[in-house]
Protein backbone atom coordinates (compact mmCIF):
# COMPACT_ATOMS: atom_id res chain seq x y z
CA UNK A 1 0.00 0.00 0.00
CA UNK A 2 2.92 2.43 0.55
CA UNK A 3 4.41 1.77 -2.40
CA UNK A 4 1.60 2.28 -3.91
CA UNK A 5 1.03 6.07 -2.46
CA UNK A 6 4.75 6.51 -3.24
CA UNK A 7 4.00 5.67 -6.91
CA UNK A 8 0.98 7.94 -6.85
CA UNK A 9 2.80 11.08 -4.77
CA UNK A 10 5.75 11.03 -7.29
CA UNK A 11 3.62 10.46 -10.45
CA UNK A 12 1.56 13.63 -9.05
CA UNK A 13 4.79 15.96 -8.59
CA UNK A 14 5.48 15.04 -12.13
CA UNK A 15 2.31 16.09 -13.15
CA UNK A 16 1.84 18.98 -11.45
CA UNK A 17 5.90 20.18 -12.21
CA UNK A 18 4.82 19.40 -16.18
CA UNK A 19 1.85 20.99 -16.04
CA UNK A 20 3.71 24.00 -14.48
CA UNK A 21 6.94 24.01 -16.99
CA UNK A 22 6.63 21.44 -19.73
CA UNK A 23 8.15 18.11 -19.82
CA UNK A 24 11.80 19.11 -20.40
CA UNK A 25 13.49 19.17 -16.57
CA UNK A 26 16.64 20.90 -15.48
CA UNK A 27 19.96 19.61 -15.65
CA UNK A 28 20.93 20.44 -11.77
CA UNK A 29 19.52 20.87 -8.38
CA UNK A 30 20.66 25.25 -9.26
CA UNK A 31 18.69 25.18 -12.51
CA UNK A 32 15.98 23.90 -10.85
CA UNK A 33 16.21 26.34 -7.79
CA UNK A 34 16.53 28.93 -10.53
CA UNK A 35 13.91 27.85 -12.23
CA UNK A 36 11.47 27.74 -9.12
CA UNK A 37 12.17 30.82 -8.08
CA UNK A 38 12.39 33.34 -11.47
CA UNK A 39 9.99 31.50 -13.37
CA UNK A 40 6.53 32.62 -12.83
CA UNK A 41 4.64 29.03 -12.10
CA UNK A 42 7.75 28.99 -9.38
CA UNK A 43 5.69 29.99 -6.17
CA UNK A 44 2.57 27.81 -7.84
CA UNK A 45 4.92 24.29 -7.69
CA UNK A 46 6.05 25.06 -4.01
CA UNK A 47 2.49 26.28 -2.93
CA UNK A 48 0.31 23.37 -4.75
CA UNK A 49 3.27 20.82 -4.46
CA UNK A 50 3.49 21.33 -0.98
CA UNK A 51 -0.23 20.88 -0.59
CA UNK A 52 0.53 17.70 -2.05
CA UNK A 53 3.22 16.38 -0.46
CA UNK A 54 0.76 17.37 2.63
CA UNK A 55 -2.26 15.31 1.68
CA UNK A 56 -0.19 11.83 0.82
CA UNK A 57 1.57 12.90 4.32
CA UNK A 58 -1.61 12.64 5.90
CA UNK A 59 -2.68 9.51 4.64
CA UNK A 60 0.56 7.98 5.71
CA UNK A 61 -0.03 8.96 8.93
CA UNK A 62 -3.24 7.52 9.25
CA UNK A 63 -3.10 4.67 7.85
CA UNK A 64 0.21 3.48 9.90
CA UNK A 65 0.65 5.66 12.69
CA UNK A 66 -0.71 2.63 14.96
CA UNK A 67 -0.80 -0.39 12.59
CA UNK A 68 2.84 -1.17 12.75
CA UNK A 69 3.03 -1.17 16.64
CA UNK A 70 -0.80 -3.11 16.74
CA UNK A 71 1.24 -5.68 13.97
CA UNK A 72 3.92 -6.41 15.88
CA UNK A 73 1.92 -6.82 19.03
CA UNK A 74 -1.02 -8.44 18.09
CA UNK A 75 -1.71 -11.40 15.35
CA UNK A 76 -4.07 -9.07 13.22
CA UNK A 77 -3.81 -8.87 9.37
CA UNK A 78 -3.21 -5.49 7.89
CA UNK A 79 -7.16 -4.55 7.51
CA UNK A 80 -7.37 -4.50 10.83
CA UNK A 81 -4.49 -2.65 11.98
CA UNK A 82 -5.03 0.18 8.87
CA UNK A 83 -9.01 0.29 10.06
CA UNK A 84 -7.74 0.48 13.75
CA UNK A 85 -4.91 3.33 13.02
CA UNK A 86 -7.86 5.61 11.37
CA UNK A 87 -10.11 5.21 14.45
CA UNK A 88 -7.14 6.31 16.70
CA UNK A 89 -7.15 9.54 14.62
CA UNK A 90 -10.67 10.14 14.31
CA UNK A 91 -10.39 9.83 18.23
CA UNK A 92 -7.51 11.89 18.92
CA UNK A 93 -7.19 14.50 15.84
CA UNK A 94 -4.89 17.16 17.22
CA UNK A 95 -2.44 14.45 19.28
CA UNK A 96 -1.77 12.50 16.00
CA UNK A 97 -1.58 15.79 13.42
CA UNK A 98 0.82 17.43 17.06
CA UNK A 99 2.90 13.84 16.40
CA UNK A 100 2.91 14.18 12.32
CA UNK A 101 4.60 17.30 12.72
CA UNK A 102 7.26 16.32 15.34
CA UNK A 103 8.12 13.58 13.31
CA UNK A 104 8.42 15.51 10.11
CA UNK A 105 10.17 18.62 11.68
CA UNK A 106 12.62 15.67 13.32
CA UNK A 107 13.15 13.50 10.31
CA UNK A 108 14.10 17.16 8.37
CA UNK A 109 16.67 18.05 11.44
CA UNK A 110 18.01 13.98 11.48
CA UNK A 111 19.02 14.52 7.55
CA UNK A 112 20.47 17.86 7.89
CA UNK A 113 23.82 17.17 8.83
CA UNK A 114 24.59 14.04 6.20
CA UNK A 115 21.68 12.06 7.59
CA UNK A 116 23.61 11.55 10.44
CA UNK A 117 21.07 12.63 12.64
CA UNK A 118 18.95 9.91 11.59
CA UNK A 119 20.42 7.58 13.94
CA UNK A 120 19.60 9.49 16.72
CA UNK A 121 16.44 10.59 15.86
CA UNK A 122 14.88 7.22 14.29
CA UNK A 123 15.42 5.32 17.82
CA UNK A 124 13.65 7.63 19.59
CA UNK A 125 11.02 7.47 17.20
CA UNK A 126 10.52 4.29 17.02
CA UNK A 127 10.13 4.09 20.77
CA UNK A 128 7.93 7.13 21.41
CA UNK A 129 5.79 5.23 18.83
CA UNK A 130 5.53 2.14 21.02
CA UNK A 131 4.25 4.49 24.22
CA UNK A 132 1.77 6.29 21.93
CA UNK A 133 0.42 2.92 20.54
CA UNK A 134 0.46 1.45 24.20
CA UNK A 135 -1.82 4.62 25.28
CA UNK A 136 -3.98 4.50 22.58
CA UNK A 137 -5.01 1.31 22.14
CA UNK A 138 -6.61 -1.07 24.84
CA UNK A 139 -3.86 -4.09 26.12
CA UNK A 140 -5.25 -7.09 24.96
CA UNK A 141 -5.67 -8.90 28.60
CA UNK A 142 -8.66 -6.13 28.77
CA UNK A 143 -10.04 -6.98 25.40
CA UNK A 144 -10.46 -10.61 26.05
CA UNK A 145 -11.43 -9.88 29.87
CA UNK A 146 -14.25 -7.78 28.17
CA UNK A 147 -15.19 -10.04 25.40
CA UNK A 148 -15.85 -13.53 28.10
Amino acid sequence: MLLVLFTLWLTGAQALYESLFGASTPRTLTGLLTQVTSEPGGLTLLAAGSALGALFALVVLCTTVIAFPLLLDRDVGAYVAIETSLRAVMHNPVPMLAWGLIVGAGLFLGSLPLFVGLAVVLPIFGHATWHLYRKVVEPASVIRTASN
